[in-house]
């Protein structure tokens, strides 16, 4: 039997949700082993003078225990 842990990580982009999804788990394979998968939780956005500049996302990353 597997033990899987999740923990939750918020990460930003310039350019794009997708973007900001994979730097959540570029950071977090850093020092996580064994990535199961991400749930993207919350999306949200920073504006500027009308623009998105900054895309964030509040992700779940779901990992094994060995």
């Amino acid at each position: 039997m597997a033990v899987v842990k999740v923990v939750e990580i918020i990460a930003q982009s310039s350019e794009g949700w997708e973007a900001a999804t994979q730097e959540a788990i570029t950071q977090a394979s850093k020092t996580i082993k064994h990535i199961e998968s991400v749930y993207v939780k919350e999306f949200k956005a920073i504006v500027e003078a009308g623009k998105i500049v900054n895309y964030r996302v509040n992700v779940k990353i779901s990992f094994v225990v060995e």
